[in-house]
């Protein structure tokens, strides 16, 4: 079976868990590995991430996974916001509308990821104007700062195992 890893990764922290699936899939199979491109269409399996944009996907990747038909697709991602699994569920369902029915979801992953300090900025302006979210917003930026660490790595690992005889 031959495999492609499509992602899109603003702050890097899909691009890490790419790397994990990476590492998890022989190299003989993997036929594809970078950002959106028609060559990823090849693979009979298309593992595609994601960073998480107003709660789906970035645009790049809706336009790629448009362009799949008839495949095996495992969809993974990172949300800065929460880490919930009923949220990290909510965002898998509306970036798989963006697939045909002719695909088949394989699997998902999400994690939480941290954000840029732009965004605390935001978050800290919003506390100084009152708003009543804005100390719940901190938090959860802080506790995102080191995602995704190393149990979110392993809990994907974890889906697809350690490539046997694996020279690290």
């Amino acid at each position: 079976m031959k495999y492609s890893i499509v992602y899109s990764s603003k702050t890097g922290n899909t691009a890490l868990l790419a790397e994990k699936i990476r590492e998890c899939i022989p190299q003989s199979q993997l036929c594809y590995y970078g950002s959106p491109a028609p060559e990823a269409l090849e693979a009979e399996t298309i593992l595609v991430g994601f960073w998480t944009d107003k709660g789906s996907c970035d645009e790049a990747v809706a336009q790629f996974l448009q362009q799949i038909k008839g495949k095996n697709v495992f969809l993974f991602g990172t949300a800065g916001f929460g880490n919930d699994t009923d949220y990290f569920a909510q965002i898998i369902s509306r970036v798989s509308v963006n697939l045909d029915a002719s695909n088949q979801i394989t699997g998902s992953y999400m994690c939480q990821g941290k954000m840029p300090v732009s965004v605390r900025k935001r978050y800290e302006a919003m506390l100084e104007s009152g708003a009543e979210q804005a100390e719940m917003l901190l938090r959860n930026f802080d506790a995102a700062l080191t995602h995704p660490d190393e149990e979110d790595l392993k809990r994907l690992e974890f889906l697809f195992g350690p490539v046997p005889n694996r020279k690290i």
